[in-house]
């Protein structure tokens, strides 16, 4: 007697959640070029919250960790723990997100000294410039990676999670570094 196979179910993605995903992620990145480049810095004397910036490379620095190990578990099959890292890095990515928020409103762009033009080109034209492009590229792909998790959808998850994933860690890496060569040329 032969097994019956069951159907896989066929998810169809609604096209207005993906589209409302791409929205929001252009909201954010638009709002995050006025905070940075246009909102005048709230603490002019620079004297509250200072350990942002470091805490900012700190949870960069879990986000990368995160994601290496939810790269390894995937890799494993144990889907549980691969879910669980992706959450803890989607959660590290969170708040770095209102802490580099809540640090550029009070203090503003942090400019790198020209007083070392090598290390200065290196920071913003090697380093820099794909880190914040990637990073406005890799925010909608997370968000939806996870919605098609979430949803079910994995085959659709497993298809863009192979782009997410390494853009994803080199944001989170590249964070780290800029904060590094910012810290180390102050």
């Amino acid at each position: 007697m032969q097994a019956q196979l069951k159907p896989i179910p066929v998810f169809r993605t609604p096209l207005n959640v993906v589209g409302a995903i791409i929205g929001i992620s252009v909201l954010a990145s638009i709002f995050l070029v006025w905070l940075v480049y246009f909102h005048p810095p709230a603490d002019i004397a620079d004297s509250r919250l200072t350990f942002l910036p470091a805490l900012n490379a700190v949870l960069n620095g879990l986000c990368t960790i995160a994601l290496l190990f939810g790269i390894t578990y995937i890799k494993r099959k144990d889907i549980r723990r691969h879910r669980n890292a992706m959450f803890a890095a989607f959660f590290f990515s969170s708040l770095f997100l209102v802490s580099y928020i809540t640090n550029h409103a009070l203090h503003g762009d942090a400019h790198f000294p020209t007083a070392h033009p090598v290390a200065r080109f290196i920071y913003l034209w090697i380093l820099l410039t794909p880190h914040i492009l990637a990073s406005v590229v890799a925010l909608p792909m997370i968000l939806i990676t996870f919605f098609f998790s979430l949803s079910g959808r994995f085959h659709f998850h497993i298809l863009i999670a192979r782009y997410t994933f390494p853009l994803w860690l080199y944001v989170s890496i590249s964070g780290v570094i800029v904060y590094a060569m910012l810290a180390h040329y102050r």
